[in-house]
């Protein structure tokens, strides 16, 4: 059985006038980098994140350079909305792999935008202005923890009825972390942990848990594979 337990909500930072106006002047950015999926339909649309029905208007909005993708779920809801992909990492699919396309090693003097959510990384931005770009922020969405009921969840845990838990961000584990009193999240650390980046695991390390598996990929896919192989003894969970 797989429980869903929410741990991010996201939502509009009602920034909808400043992105028009933001991409109404594409044309002034070399490259405009999308990093998520919200970033994607938060920017284009203002109906509540929902990919846009109509496509969007690239005639007199295309920047000098392109746009970027940093995931393949990024790239495919910017296709969705009508936006041409001209550069996404060839694999990893993050930051560190996007910077290290050929594209974006030599920016000094370019100006670019970086569409993403309230908060986010700040890597990206502060390797391309090490580089020597000009780097902005079109900030269009924020995330909050949900006002949802924790009662399933804690009673799973006090019964040892979890087997595994997934998390695709450090955010969305240390809202659960916060989601929870001490004595449960005493209980969650000792249950075995797939994330889907380094940096997570290193996170989750900090925070008490000391089974942790990174995937090979943060596709669904790849997730999918890490839980199945750890669950059936294929693979062995850290100890």
């Amino acid at each position: 059985m797989a429980v869903r337990f929410p741990t991010l909500e996201i939502v509009s930072r009602d920034s909808f006038e400043e992105a028009s106006s933001e991409l109404a002047n594409l044309d002034k950015y070399d490259w405009v980098v999308f990093i998520s999926v919200n970033a994607v339909n938060f920017a284009l649309n203002t109906n509540d994140g929902k990919i846009p029905s109509t496509k969007f208007p690239l005639a007199l909005l295309l920047p000098r350079g392109g746009f970027a993708a940093v995931g393949q779920s990024t790239a495919h809801a910017m296709e969705m909305a009508g936006l041409p992909v001209d550069l996404i990492p060839e694999k990893n699919y993050n930051s560190e792999a996007l910077l290290a396309m050929p594209q974006l090693q030599q920016v000094q003097g370019q100006n670019i935008l970086i569409v993403r959510g309230e908060g986010g990384r700040e890597q990206l931005a502060a390797t391309l202005r090490s580089r020597g770009a000009e780097v902005s922020y079109l900030e269009v969405y924020k995330r909050i923890i949900p006002q949802i009921d924790s009662s399933q969840l804690v009673n799973l845990l006090v019964q040892k009825k979890i087997d595994v838990i997934t998390v695709t961000s450090a955010e969305a584990l240390q809202n659960l972390s916060l989601m929870l009193d001490n004595k449960n999240n005493s209980l969650l650390s000792l249950i075995p942990l797939v994330v889907v980046s380094d940096r997570i695991r290193c996170i989750a390390a900090d925070m008490g848990f000391s089974r942790i598996v990174v995937t090979d990929s943060p596709i669904d896919t790849a997730i999918l594979e890490t839980v199945i192989t750890c669950v059936t003894g294929e693979k062995a969970w850290p100890n």
